[in-house]
């Protein structure tokens, strides 16, 4: 499938006069720059005030000449965007080496973008891993932008993404996705055959469909099938909440290892629950909940490190409720704490909280 750009690139101009004749606007509202370019007369627009609003339209990569034109359309590779986008952007994709390996995933529906992303992270953070969502079912990204699992409508396009991803990267590409777009397209198996072919180094594959979101069960039958299907490693993901589930998925699907997401809020020792359990059959001792506070504290200093007292201050509410979530007698303690505006202030809130945990 050819990019928005070569399709651009490939097509035939039509004099610019001919163009506005069609839509009903005389030569003389027209004041040309050359055969294929026009502005309007300011008089133009006087005349058209009171017509039925028009439409938008982004035209797509249109380089500015030394006239102007052209500032107004663009298709920006993702690593531009994320120069011009500066320290926020760049703040989130920040690591320590202490954290290695670290997989940073990109998103997009454009080859050229993928590309360019995956180009810009190897050069600049060198992670250990690239992957490419193709997963995500929020309709921001699948309905709206055309892209996470939006993606898995079109095989041949995967393919496409995925392999020039792969040729112009030395990083390992790994690529997740979900077993497909509805119950009437699942096409798991079919879609990690082709990122396969392309190249990539592993696939995680949530088990549910787009239209599923995060409600219903995940099949893991999908992840038994997409592994028996390819020979790379495949990471299984969906409705892992105990430790018990982590070891049957890995039994029952003989998928290479698992992926947790929702069930680490508020329990970051879920991950060191699960190797111990699956890596030596023992079952260790859950958080006290005060070191489940001192988690809070520990998480909320952290925040400040790498961003600042008031962003860390508006993150750490959402966080803390998870860590509290099943502590006794902690309701007016969550109030207290989404609406605390000083550190000072918040500090105070836990450790009033520690105060009567230790009682």
């Amino acid at each position: 499938m050819k990019t928005d750009i070569e399709i651009a690139q490939e097509a035939t101009l039509l004099p610019i006069k001919e163009v506005a004749a069609n839509i009903g606007i005389k030569e003389d509202d027209l004041e040309l720059y050359g055969k294929y370019k026009a502005k309007f007369d300011s008089h133009f627009m006087d005349e058209v005030k009171d017509n039925e609003d028009g439409k938008l339209v982004l035209v797509t990569a249109i380089n500015p000449t030394p006239a102007g034109e052209g500032k107004t359309t663009t298709s920006v590779g993702v690593s531009q965007a994320l120069n011009k986008l500066g320290k926020k952007t760049i703040d989130l994709i920040n690591f320590e080496d202490t954290e290695r390996p670290i997989s940073i995933q990109i998103f997009g529906s454009d080859i050229t973008s993928f590309v360019s992303a995956a180009r810009y992270i190897e050069e600049n953070f060198h992670p250990d891993i690239i992957d490419i969502n193709m997963g995500c079912p929020v309709p921001k990204v699948a309905i709206k932008s055309q892209a996470g699992s939006a993606l898995l409508k079109d095989p041949d396009k995967i393919y496409e993404i995925v392999s020039e991803v792969v040729k112009n990267t030395n990083t390992p590409i790994t690529v997740k996705i979900r077993s497909g777009w509805d119950s009437d397209h699942i096409n798991a198996v079919e879609v990690a055959k082709k990122i396969e072919q392309a190249g990539a180094s592993a696939i995680a594959i949530h088990a549910r469909t787009r239209s599923q979101g995060y409600s219903g069960k995940a099949d893991w039958n999908i992840i038994k099938q997409v592994k028996e299907s390819v020979s790379i490693p495949v990471i299984g993901n969906g409705d892992i909440s105990t430790i018990y589930d982590a070891k049957r998925m890995l039994e029952e699907t003989k998928c290479d290892a698992v992926m947790i997401g929702r069930a680490t809020l508020g329990n970051p020792w879920f991950i060191k629950e699960c190797i111990e359990y699956v890596e030596n059959n023992r079952v260790i001792d859950k958080p006290t909940d005060l070191e489940k506070i001192n988690m809070i504290i520990k998480h909320f200093n952290l925040l400040k490190k790498y961003t600042n007292t008031k962003t860390a201050l508006l993150e750490i509410r959402t966080h803390a409720l998870w860590y509290l979530k099943g502590i006794p007698g902690t309701k007016e303690i969550k109030t207290k704490i989404c609406q605390a505006k000083t550190e000072e202030e918040f500090i105070a809130i836990i450790n009033e909280l520690k105060n009567n945990v230790n009682k």
